[in-house]
């Protein structure tokens, strides 16, 4: 197998995932969708962000240059769109607050019910968990 030629998965060199706020965004997949790979961001912010830094949703993350992610970054931080560690600390600030002052939405949070009105005698399984029978054994 001495004329074996190599396959151009073979020749790619491996890239170093993009790093944006300390997340590796995959280098692959448009900007656009990868960009919603930060806890915070999702597609609309992430289209609002790219036009405010003037940067084609088209692009892949791997072809951005330096420049382009730290325009990317200052949009972020110029808008003051909370991600990653901070959201989460917010929203947990928010429901301990709410469990605090005993509304029924802490109450149902505590609980491990659903929050906002949903039915519970049929369909809550995501939120109460695997179903446990209750009733009379049979004789």
């Amino acid at each position: 197998m001495a004329g074996r030629m190599a396959c151009p998965a073979e020749q790619r060199k491996p890239q170093i995932m993009a790093r944006l706020f300390g997340i590796e965004i995959p280098n692959e997949k448009r900007i656009e969708a990868s960009l919603a790979y930060i806890y915070g961001i999702g597609a609309s912010t992430s289209k609002k962000i790219l036009e405010q830094a003037g940067i084609s949703p088209d692009l892949r993350t791997g072809t951005l240059t330096d420049e382009q992610l730290t325009k990317i970054v200052q949009a972020i931080t110029s808008n003051g769109i909370l991600i990653e560690g901070d959201l989460r600390r917010e929203r947990q600030i928010a429901l301990k607050r709410l469990s605090s002052i005993n509304c029924l939405r802490g109450i149902r949070h505590r609980k491990g019910l659903p929050v906002r009105g949903q039915r519970t005698r049929t369909n809550a399984r995501t939120r109460k968990g695997k179903k446990k029978t209750v009733g009379a054994k049979k004789k």
